[in-house]
C-alpha cells in the first residue's frame, strides 16, 4: 500500500471544491468545521454551507481558483472539468473523490468521540465497510475511555514539570493507568478527585 496515514492542520487552509453535489457539499462541511477557507465552484450551496463561510463560484473562474487554493478537491460529475482542474493543479495537493488513486490526498470515512478523531481507510476497496468499521468501533468505546485519555493527559503536563526522564513518565503513565484507585474515581465520574490524586501521587505526596 503506497498510502501513508497522516493529520494535515487545515485552520487557514485554503481549500477549492470542484463540485456542490452531495460528496462535494460533505468535503466542504469537514474542512469548515476544521477552520479551513472553502470555495466551491458549481450551481448552488445549501444554506447550511453558506452560514459556515463557503463562498460559491463560477465554473469559469476554476483556474483563478486552484491558483488561490493549497488544496483542491475534485468532486464533480463533468469528467472533463476534473480532468482539467486536476492537470492545473499539479502544484497543490489534490484530492480526487471521482478517482481517489490519482490524487495525493484521500479522505477517509472519520468520526469524532469526545476530542478523539478516529479516521478508517480500507485503500479504497470498501466504503461499505469503512462504514461498518466504523460502526463496531464507535459501539464499543466506552464514556470512561474519553475520561481516561483526559486524566492521561493530565497526568502528562505534571510529569513534563517534574520528570525529565522520558521512560521514567512513561512508566508513571502506565501505573496511572493501572492504578484501581483511580479506575474507581473514572467509575464514579470524580475526575476532580481523581486529578487530585493523580497531582499528589506524582509529587510523592501520597
Amino acid at each position: 500500500m503506497d498510502w501513508t496515514s497522516l493529520y494535515l492542520k487545515t485552520s487557514d487552509l485554503n481549500v477549492f471544491i470542484l463540485g456542490t453535489g452531495e460528496v462535494a457539499t460533505r468535503r466542504a462541511n469537514k474542512f469548515l468545521d476544521h477552520g479551513a477557507n472553502v470555495k466551491l465552484a458549481g450551481n448552488t450551496l445549501s444554506e447550511d454551507l453558506c452560514d459556515k463561510g463557503a463562498v460559491l463560484c463560477s465554473v469559469d473562474d476554476v483556474d483563478e481558483m486552484v491558483s488561490w487554493s493549497d488544496l483542491v478537491v475534485v468532486a464533480s460529475g463533468d469528467e472533463k472539468l476534473c480532468e482539467h482542474v486536476s492537470n492545473i493543479a499539479q502544484n497543490k495537493l489534490v484530492n480526487r473523490a471521482d478517482l481517489p488513486q490519482k490524487g495525493d490526498i484521500i479522505v477517509p470515512t472519520s468520526f469524532e468521540i469526545g476530542e478523539i478523531e478516529i479516521s478508517i481507510f480500507t485503500n479504497g476497496k470498501s466504503p461499505l465497510m469503512a462504514r461498518q468499521l466504523r460502526k463496531k468501533i464507535q459501539s464499543i468505546i466506552t464514556e470512561e475511555d474519553i475520561l481516561e485519555i483526559e486524566l492521561q493527559d493530565y497526568a502528562r503536563s505534571i510529569l513534563k514539570e517534574v520528570i525529565d526522564d522520558q521512560k521514567q513518565r512513561r512508566k508513571y503513565l502506565y501505573d496511572i493507568f493501572e492504578d484501581e484507585r483511580i479506575n474507581d474515581f473514572i467509575k464514579d465520574r470524580k475526575i476532580e478527585e481523581a486529578k487530585m490524586y493523580i497531582n499528589n501521587l506524582i509529587r510523592g505526596l501520597e
